[in-house]
């Protein structure tokens, strides 16, 4: 997830939690009841609260919500959301804890050791906002609007091995694991490999900047781009929840946009299968060893599997090296099984490669007739350096035609730099909180900020060698901020927070045909906005949902 603005604090006094907010009133995301034309802004003063204290004291029986309606007033707006009444909210909060449990909306229980390798042993409700964030409509629509220009950018981008090897170079020398991507990509180009179906399942991640009211870019995902399972599961959650409850909370379910994340991703793969045209082939998922949130990928196996009737199996990297064969084709047999489309949902990050058995499967699939996603040129795509290399001036010209396309792209384009920039460098230094540092790392954890951009910066010009190249400088993004409720193990707290938007892109082309190139779905995370970093999997954010305003 992207850059924060902190604005409240958590104070632990003996067993109870106490949320403490600044004296200055908070600027808020403002959301349109369901029967107002406007939108009333309030103010938060300093006051403390205590949190639902377990799943056991939320009450088991159900009274009519028409005994609430009495509090209609005081919460019409989203903005009101943290004075609901206590009762009110044991009913909302244990009503969505059943719903989680009853339609899949669960990741595996981190203190349960088998829960990442056994499918049904420690399960445990997704972490989520309790009801939906607040999201501008301009900007949603500015969002979808980008899908399909970004698609085709990553597409010519991926072709152009030239442009990738040299955007890249300095990093290789300063990155051990971007510089065994390359050399994977370098042999590809050398074997003048050809990727004639080419398949991406994308997602922009943007946030509202505040101050200018921009949808800026955080990053560009091409490889293992998670939730489209459980953001489908959420947004529907959403909707039931606003449908039972929207009348007293003054909110509409149908301001939440459709979301079919989940079955259209699942629709795409099995279209690359179909165009593999090999119907007795295989969709096989690339895992690592141990996946909490194997959840969200089964969803789209047994979508595969009722839909269309393809078979996918799970592999990790290393059952890939002993079980994969190359035929004399390029067709890639693993267990004996021809495999049609291989779906990466780890390698992204050095973790998923501990030794060279792992490398040794990824050059194996790279150089099968398999249809990637993502190719090794479709991976490099999305690294941090090519989004920096994108945003310089004259660029984008090199692979986009269209001008209002170009000029759409550079509107959403925050400020990204890269090191050799002194100037960039020099302001880093003296105002740090304005910037954020990124490696070439995907999975969320992995920035730098505040102070620690300035420490990092002056040890790197003091050693003066080419680690500097591992990093960009991007512009730090500070969005609104607006209460929410969490909701994680069973438990919720009050607090306010910050959103990310993440759009799925699909693209799929077979030679100079374009099969598939549109939006499939959103992703909307939401972090105390105290947080720097986010990332469901990571244990920083939760999964939302938008409400359009």
């Amino acid at each position: 997830m992207g850059s924060a603005h902190s604005s409240c604090s958590l104070l632990t006094t003996s067993s109870t939690q106490h949320f403490c907010f600044p004296q200055s009133p908070i600027c808020v995301s403002k959301l349109r009841p369901a029967n107002q034309n406007q939108i009333r802004s309030i103010k938060f003063t300093s006051h403390s609260f205590r949190c639902c204290s377990s799943p056991q004291n939320l009450p088991l029986r159900c009274n009519q919500v028409g005994e609430f309606e009495t509090q209609v007033k005081s919460f019409k707006t989203m903005a009101d959301i943290h004075g609901i009444d206590q009762e009110l909210l044991n009913k909302i909060v244990y009503d969505a804890l059943v719903w989680s449990s009853l339609h899949g909306l669960v990741v595996g229980d981190k203190s349960v050791k088998r829960s990442g390798t056994i499918p049904g042993v420690g399960l445990v409700h997704s972490p989520i906002a309790l009801l939906p964030g607040s999201f501008p409509e301009t900007h949603w629509k500015q969002a979808c609007e980008l899908v399909s220009i970004f698609n085709e950018l990553v597409d010519r981008v991926s072709l152009d091995g030239k442009f990738l090897q040299e955007s890249l170079s300095r990093t290789k020398k300063a990155d051990d694991f971007t510089s065994r991507l390359l050399d994977i990509h370098s042999k590809m180009l050398q074997m003048d490999k050809k990727e004639e179906i080419r398949l991406g399942l994308h997602r922009s991640d943007y946030m509202l900047d505040e101050k200018t009211k921009l949808l800026l870019q955080v990053e560009l995902n091409t490889i293992s781009s998670s939730f489209a399972g459980l953001s489908q599961i959420v947004s529907k959650l959403h909707s039931d929840l606003l449908d039972q409850y929207g009348e007293v909370l003054g909110l509409d379910s149908r301001m939440i946009p459709e979301n079919n994340s989940g079955n259209q991703s699942a629709e795409v793969l099995a279209k690359a299968w179909t165009e593999y045209n090999n119907p007795s082939a295989v969709i096989m998922i690339v895992v690592q060893a141990e996946e909490r949130n194997m959840y969200d990928q089964h969803w789209l196996s047994v979508h595969l599997r009722k839909r269309h009737n393809v078979k996918t199996i799970r592999k990790t990297m290393a059952e890939i090296d002993r079980e994969g064969e190359l035929q004399s084709d390029g067709t890639l047999l693993v267990d004996g099984q021809a495999v049609a489309v291989v779906y990466f949902r780890a390698g992204y990050t050095p973790i998923d490669y501990p030794s060279e058995t792992e490398w040794a499967a990824r050059l194996l699939v790279e150089q099968s007739s398999a249809v990637k996603c993502p190719s090794i040129s479709y991976h490099l795509a999305g690294t941090k350096k090519i989004q920096q290399e994108l945003a310089k001036p004259n660029v984008l010209e090199r692979f986009l035609d269209n001008k209002e396309d170009i000029a759409k792209i550079r509107r959403c384009f925050a400020g990204l730099w890269s090191l050799d920039d002194k100037d960039i460098v020099r302001k880093a230094i003296e105002a740090p909180d304005l910037f954020v540092m990124k490696p070439q790392r995907e999975g969320g954890g992995n920035n730098i900020y505040g102070d620690d951009v300035r420490k990092t910066l002056v040890r790197l010009q003091k050693e003066g060698n080419v680690e500097d190249a591992a990093y960009i400088l991007m512009q730090r993004i500070f969005p609104s901020v607006y209460p929410t409720i969490f909701v994680r193990d069973g438990i919720c707290h009050k607090d306010h927070a910050i959103s990310e938007l993440g759009i799925f892109g699909a693209y799929l082309r077979n030679k100079d045909k374009v099969i598939v190139n549109d939006q499939c779905g959103y992703l909307m995370r939401t972090k105390v906005s105290s947080s720097n970093e986010g990332g469901v999997a990571a244990g920083f954010a939760v999964l939302d949902s938008i409400y359009l305003t």
